[in-house]
């Protein structure tokens, strides 16, 4: 019976140090070769009836081990995860620290849980906000006050980004490095993808925004970690002032999808524009404070 060993790390940061017998590798791993034998093809042999000294010689060690760990790991990691009460947000961090034949195997798991968001004086500070815009708005002769009046939603996106940013502030939030690494890389994989698509080395588009790749990977991990903080944040705020989404509400916004084909996909991803529905509502409950 394999054993582990759980820490608490900061930014709401779990790790798990699994060991896992030979014995029980040496049975998953027999598992594993017979559910490969049974979906192996050779010429001369129906598929799942191929002797066992012939399937031996196809399947490589390699491709048994993959198969194993592809079965046995999941499986511990559910359990544990049942077991600790463990919520994490995003797919884990598997190592394999030592896995050698005819040893017990050494495993760490890294998971991400939700952040703790400590919300503090926030509706204070969103209201020490909405003072200063204001006074910063009041009428002198010459100023020209008929284009904002008449686009009162100009006037929106003229509070909420230093909302925002006071929130930013004032909120307590640590978001896992977890979280930041992985979205780092897509961005990376991202860019490279589109660099390449001009025509242009990675090294040649860093030149032309006068940039090192240290200084890149540190402005994207900052606007990472914003993006997520507000994320987090936004929700708490939704969940602390009961902020929900009614069907009427979803219905109201399918309704203007005058396209049946993209209504349907909409409906389909009802979850998703609820989501989006329900951060607009937090927004313009924060404007209303």
């Amino acid at each position: 019976m394999y054993t582990y060993e759980l820490k608490k790390l900061p930014k709401s940061t779990v790790e798990i140090n699994l060991t896992i017998p030979s014995s029980d590798i040496q049975k998953e791993k027999a598992d594993a070769f017979s559910r490969l034998q049974k979906e192996l093809t050779v010429e001369g042999f129906r598929k799942g009836k191929v002797p066992l000294p012939i399937a031996e010689k196809h399947l490589s060690q390699e491709v048994v081990y993959q198969e194993l760990i592809r079965v046995i790991l999941p499986k511990i990691y559910a359990e544990i995860l049942k077991k600790e009460s463990l919520k994490p947000i995003m797919n884990p961090r598997i190592e394999l620290v030592k896995a050698k034949e005819g040893e017990d195997w050494e495993v760490k798991i890294t998971l991400a849980e939700k952040p703790v968001v400590e919300l503090k004086n926030y509706k204070e500070v969103v209201k020490e906000v909405k003072t200063k815009v204001k006074k910063a708005d009041i009428w002198v002769p010459g100023k020209d006050k008929s284009v904002e009046e008449k686009n009162p939603e100009a006037n929106k996106s003229k509070l909420i980004n230093p909302i925002l940013e006071a929130v930013l502030k004032e909120v307590k939030i640590e978001i896992s490095d977890l979280i930041i690494d992985e979205e780092l890389n897509h961005r990376l994989s991202r860019l490279v993808d589109d660099v390449e698509k001009i025509g242009l080395t990675t090294e040649a588009y860093l030149k032309s925004k006068n940039l090192t790749m240290d200084q890149l990977k540190s402005n994207y991990k900052r606007e990472i970690e914003d993006t997520y903080k507000l994320e987090f944040i936004l929700a708490e705020i939704a969940d602390c002032e009961n902020i929900k989404v009614e069907k009427e509400d979803l219905d109201k916004l399918l309704a203007n999808i005058k396209d049946e084909k993209e209504r349907k996909i909409a409906s389909e991803n009802s979850y998703y524009y609820a989501s989006i529905l329900r951060k607009q509502k937090t927004l313009d409950y924060l404007l209303s404070l």
